[in-house]
């Protein structure tokens, strides 16, 4: 016996591919949205449509932008002599709910994992090395997050800019293993100020 008529186990089935959303919230946030007025679900699907349409990725920084150069790149009153490299674009919404970073950002858009097939060359690194060697930088601050790809990563991008420019990493008051984007915003704002040259063992 079906419990849900199609149109809405399929509304269901649709919603649970959301991160972080499994069989309950999915029929909780189906039957919210059957209850609310028609224009109201009818702008609900067209934002959803609108947004997957018209924002792509900003060809300077990475970060998610509906124009070809976000308004963080654009902005006059951003220090351009700092560059924040992040895993992902969650990660600069984080960093700037802080209101502590003025400088740029690169957005790698994902993690090394050799397990899961992931190198370099499947991330923006190439274009954030031609960014610092080609500008006059005097500083990246890598803020990634302290998994073993995380710091993989770290390392990895840290070695290829360090002949170029200052590199950093922030402190971080967060468990290995914890998301950047999970953490509170005192603690990313004292991560930033407690950031520290990035060191490399002897090879």
């Amino acid at each position: 016996m079906t419990v849900y008529t199609r149109p809405l186990a399929r509304l269901i089935e649709h919603l649970q591919h959301l991160p972080g959303v499994g069989p309950k919230t999915a029929q909780r946030l189906a039957l919210h949205i059957l209850k609310r007025p028609e224009e109201e679900v009818k702008a609900l699907a067209q934002a959803l449509v609108e947004a997957k349409l018209q924002v792509g990725f900003c060809s300077v920084c990475f970060h998610l932008s509906a124009e070809p150069v976000c308004d963080i790149c654009r902005a006059p009153n951003r220090d351009s002599s700092t560059i924040c490299v992040v895993a992902d674009s969650r990660d600069v919404i984080a960093l700037e709910k802080t209101r502590e970073y003025r400088g740029k950002y690169h957005v790698l858009g994902g993690l090394i994992s050799p397990i899961d097939g992931i190198g370099p060359d499947q991330l923006n690194i190439h274009p954030l090395q031609r960014r610092v060697s080609q500008q006059k930088i005097d500083e990246v601050i890598l803020a990634i997050s302290p998994s073993v790809e995380g710091e993989t990563t770290t390392l990895f991008v840290g070695h290829l800019l360090k002949p170029f420019t200052r590199v950093t990493r922030i402190a971080f008051g967060l468990p290995m293993g914890g998301d950047l984007e999970y953490a509170d915003e005192l603690t990313l704002a004292r991560a930033l100020e407690g950031r520290r040259d990035l060191e490399f063992g002897s090879r």
